[in-house]
């Protein structure tokens, strides 16, 4: 293999810049030539394909974001758009593809090799922590710090009003986030999709016991069964007048600034590990961290193997909230 890409798609994550830069430097190291593309699948079809060096990805590892910018393509869920896309990366000799993304990268990239034989690996870059085959997800980690930031000070808040705050974090399909955040920043309850059919947890939750705490701390994972944030506040004021709830969701900040250095590590060992990967013959795999060791995953596996909630850390929640 002489010539192969990387590319971010889907959603941006912290960590990102620092993956794409072990891939470059890896594969110069290798001597292999490497281009990146621009916008994900969309700039695959739109062939916004560039030769990279090392100048190309100096000072980023620091940065948020992705320097090869992101995009979702429809235009590349079709048959015609991906021939277009394996047309422009046949054009410059790609062989190979170092794809950083989560669920739908994966797909994208599986898809694209079956039609055309384009090798790939996968880094995992999402902040949910939703992959399977690896620990943890490059962004996970920055992401889980920078929401325990946002409740540390509506803490502050929260006691000096004695009130209760309802904090939506992100986690549509899991409740990796919400979970540790909760645990790290000292919430009274989470609430995550895993757990199914919490019957009664309005009066467990407010329980005369548990409301004569000053105020209280509860993270919600904004794809959690009851509702989100603001739908579990107006149950808990429905039910209890006497409370007057408030509502935080902090969205978009979590997938923004500087990475932690954990991630910047996650991702400059994963990233170098998928040019190793391709280079070894590998393909349609995603590489991740196992107990601290490289581990690749098939795609079918990573994409559609659920990854568990660690059970301790809900039972732990319990614990500490007595």
């Amino acid at each position: 293999m002489k010539k192969i890409a990387v590319f971010t798609s889907g959603g941006d994550s912290p960590g990102m810049n620092a993956c794409i830069r072990a891939a470059v430097r890896s594969a110069i190291y290798h001597k292999v030539e490497i281009y990146g593309i621009r916008r994900g699948y969309e700039g695959m079809i739109n062939g916004d394909i560039f030769p990279m060096d090392t100048q190309s990805v100096a000072n980023i590892i620091q940065r948020g974001g992705t320097v090869l910018k992101t995009a979702r393509s429809k235009d590349f869920m079709t048959p015609e758009g991906r021939a277009k896309a394996a047309k422009n990366l046949k054009k410059h000799g790609i062989e190979g593809l170092v794809c950083i993304g989560g669920n739908g990268s994966y797909t994208g990239a599986m898809t694209l090799f079956e039609e055309h034989g384009i090798r790939c690996v996968g880094a995992p870059g999402t902040i949910d922590n939703d992959l399977y085959g690896t620990d943890y997800t490059i962004g996970f980690d920055t992401a889980v710090n920078t929401a325990m930031d946002a409740i540390d000070r509506i803490r502050d808040t929260a006691d000096s009003h004695n009130r209760t705050f309802f904090v939506e974090v992100m986690g549509r399909d899991a409740g990796f986030i919400a979970l540790e955040v909760g645990l790290g920043g000292g919430a009274e309850a989470v609430f995550i999709p895993e757990q199914a059919n919490r019957k009664n947890w309005i009066e467990e939750l407010f329980s005369k016991k548990r409301r004569r705490k000053s105020f209280s701390i509860i993270v919600v994972a904004e794809g959690e069964e009851e509702g989100g944030a603001m739908e579990l506040a107006a149950k808990v004021k429905e039910k209890y007048p006497e409370i007057d709830p408030r509502v935080t969701i902090l969205g978009h900040i979590q997938r923004g600034g500087q990475p932690t250095a954990a991630d910047r590590l996650l991702a400059t060992r994963i990233g170098a590990a998928s040019v190793e990967a391709l280079l070894e013959g590998k393909t349609n795999v995603a590489c991740g961290i196992v107990n601290n060791e490289v581990s690749f995953t098939p795609f079918e596996e990573a994409i559609y193997k659920r990854k568990d909630i660690n059970p301790q850390l809900l039972k732990l929640m319990d614990v500490l909230n007595v």
